[in-house]
């Protein structure tokens, strides 16, 4: 019986070792991919997805953003597109948007149905020097960390802007993110106003740790009205969040201050949220709301190109 219990206990420990590495292997090594992923193929194969790079002076080295073009970008050359930036959360990268979510068939619905405007879709890698880890969300601020605001919010527009046929106009430009990419667009967009007009989170949140300074539903209330009549915002929530009920709260009550300010905003609490399977939770849940996030955002894009800045 005492070699019996041995033999149990130590197939216990060997199948809680096995169990460890492959939570470390899930986690660490391949970056916590969806257990039933949502479909990432463009079906029309008329959109792509590519890696750029550029040398960045705010960060001091060498960063990367995916981008991916309107089917009719080459064949127009002398048309003009609306920009969307679009962030990833914690412990990703500039590919999540398009290897994890699915964003191609995404955009290929929507331009197809003509909800969304054709756009120059950019993916910033927005991990600061520490890089990307599950210990940790991105920095999406300037801070002892690099210079990530400056990042997205300054020096990657202008190289864009220099790189591609792109509108002026702020309201022809949108950034957005899921989970902390939510916060860090409005974190970064909100002080950059002459960039960005239009602004999307998903399952994100409006207070951060790191004080009121880098917190939208503090710091927006210091912002002149005038700087935010054009603003146009979409948030989303999950009524499920299996993380915590931060997410909801947070983003209701930024949903609150913003209808105190006036700022044009849509709210929306669907089922599901942050998560590993399921239709509603985790990947799928951001597929599925890429539709709602960039409906509005065409509407907002199709309401300043019927009205053009004089």
């Amino acid at each position: 019986m005492k070699s019996f219990g041995v033999k149990s206990l130590a197939i216990g420990t060997g199948l809680l070792a096995l169990l460890g590495l492959a939570g470390y292997w899930y986690v660490f090594v391949a970056q916590a991919p969806p257990i039933n992923p949502p479909p990432i193929v463009d079906p029309s194969g008329k959109l792509s997805f590519k890696v750029e790079t550029f040398q960045s002076k705010a960060m001091g080295t060498e960063r990367r953003y995916g981008v991916i073009l309107p089917p009719s970008y080459q064949k127009n050359p002398q048309k003009r597109y609306p920009v969307i930036f679009m962030l990833h959360g914690g412990h990703d990268t500039e590919q999540a948007w398009v290897k994890k979510i699915g964003i191609l068939p995404v955009l290929d619905r929507l331009y197809q149905t003509q909800k969304l405007p054709p756009s120059i879709v950019i993916t910033p890698d927005g991990n600061d020097q520490r890089g990307s880890s599950p210990f940790f969300d991105p920095e999406y601020f300037d801070g002892p960390n690099g210079d990530v605001g400056t990042l997205i919010g300054s020096e990657l527009p202008t190289v864009v802007r220099q790189k591609f046929r792109t509108w002026e106009n702020p309201r022809l430009w949108a950034i957005g993110g899921l989970s902390s990419g939510g916060w860090g667009a409005f974190n970064i967009g909100l002080r950059h106003l002459g960039q960005f007009n239009v602004f999307f989170s998903q399952i994100g949140y409006f207070t951060d740790k790191s004080g009121p300074e880098n917190s939208p539903n503090t710091f927006v209330r210091d912002i002149p009205a005038e700087q935010l009549k054009h603003v146009r915002v979409y948030i989303d929530a999950g009524k499920d969040d299996v993380m915590d009920a931060t997410f909801l709260n947070s983003s209701r009550e930024f949903h609150g201050t913003l209808n105190e300010l006036g700022v044009n905003n849509e709210f929306n609490a669907f089922p599901g949220g942050h998560g590993l399977s399921g239709p509603d939770f985790g990947w799928n849940y951001d597929h599925k709301h890429a539709t709602d996030s960039l409906t509005y955002v065409g509407k907002s894009f199709k309401e300043a190109l019927a009205q053009p800045p004089h």
